[in-house]
């Protein structure tokens, strides 16, 4: 039950508003986790410590990969459906005019 606890207060961490909200509930909860003893609970403490100032940083500028992983999948997706393009310049085309496409690259 504790654990439960603890995951739900770490969830809560997230959507802390401010930085200093989330700094002092990411070492309250690092200190919690500390004294349960329990080795997983410890372990994620210590990652999460090393990972301190990513994790404050993330409340002032919350910026998020997706975007940039969906356009990495569409040119792998192009690439392989086209299996491989002789012509470089052919292939710099087809990734510009790939934002514009109507069609939805499945695969």
């Amino acid at each position: 039950m504790l654990g439960w606890h603890l995951k739900e207060e770490l969830r809560e961490l997230w959507s802390q508003p401010s930085r200093k909200q989330r700094e002092a509930g990411l070492k309250d909860w690092c200190q919690k986790a500390d004294q349960t003893a329990i080795g997983q609970l410890m372990k994620m403490a210590k990652t999460l410590r090393t990972h301190a100032s990513g994790i404050r940083a993330d409340a002032r500028h919350p910026i998020t990969s997706g975007r940039l992983e969906g356009i990495n999948n569409k040119i792998k997706t192009l690439t392989k459906r086209s299996d491989g393009f002789h012509d470089e310049n052919f292939f710099i085309l087809k990734l510009l005019s790939l934002h514009h496409s109507k069609y939805k690259l499945l695969g």
